[in-house]
């Protein structure tokens, strides 16, 4: 009689006592969202032990030492820098759903994975053509306490294609993703080590003709995602996952 055996899934649940703060030289001070969350929702008390971020890489180790709904402040202890910094940076410009969630969770996972910058672009094809940016940089900062990140991600506003395309700066490597039938490297095959890159990604009914041809103008290189035809928030996706991958290499 063979042997038998078991497995288990363990599921771990902790409290992520991350915050973000103005910081003051030993002092910092939480905004009225984050003061909110810290005395009400975890009914954290002074003397307690927290983490702070200050939005450009840092992370603090400190104390509360006020708890007030509307203004926490806490006083701090030591200050990290991001023992694995990315060695990459990359800029992610779509096209927003139709259905808020799936753009929203599209959002949430790229910045889990890594990401640097977040653009949303109107296309002539797009569903939607507006987002809600306060909304998009809550889950955005969600993401990074919940991922113990130490950057966090900037989100831009939506733009018009052909405003953002003619805005772009030189000085980085310029990839656009699209289902036209025309030559298009392979995205594996790029280099992201230590570059800093931009890809476009566009609607679920793809970028126009025009659009391309744009793009094109632009210096973008068309780039293929593989050989399925993949949803909007899909490909950008692969695209976060697979920029982190190769930028081992």
């Amino acid at each position: 009689m063979g042997q038998v055996i078991h497995t288990y899934k363990i599921t771990y649940f902790y409290r992520v006592n991350i915050f973000l703060a103005e910081i003051q030289n030993k002092n910092a001070i939480l905004n009225e969202e984050e003061s909110l969350h810290c005395a009400k929702v975890l009914r954290m008390k002074e003397g307690d032990v927290i983490q702070l971020l200050n939005g450009s890489g840092k992370k603090f180790n400190a104390v509360l030492t006020r708890i007030n709904a509307k203004q926490c402040e806490a006083e701090i202890q030591s200050e990290e820098n991001n023992p694995y910094p990315r060695n990459y940076y990359l800029h992610l410009a779509i096209s927003p759903t139709k259905q808020n969630e799936r753009i929203e969770w599209m959002l949430e996972k790229c910045v889990e994975i890594g990401i640097d910058e977040i653009s949303f672009i109107r296309c002539k094809n797009s569903e939607r053509t507006a987002i809600k940016l306060e909304r998009m940089n809550k889950i955005v900062l969600s993401a990074v306490k919940q991922s113990l990140q130490f950057q966090i991600p900037k989100v831009n506003e939506i733009r018009l294609f052909n405003d953002f395309i003619g805005t772009v700066s030189s000085d980085c490597q310029k990839l656009i993703a699209h289902c036209a039938n025309s030559e298009k490297k392979d995205f594996n095959g790029f280099k992201f080590k230590n570059e800093k890159t931009l890809v476009l990604i566009g609607p679920e009914g793809d970028f126009t003709n025009e659009e391309i041809a744009l793009a094109n103008n632009q210096s973008f290189v068309p780039v293929s995602l593989g050989n399925n035809r993949l949803r909007t928030e899909t490909a950008g996706l692969v695209v976060c996952q697979t920029v982190s991958i190769l930028s081992a290499f």
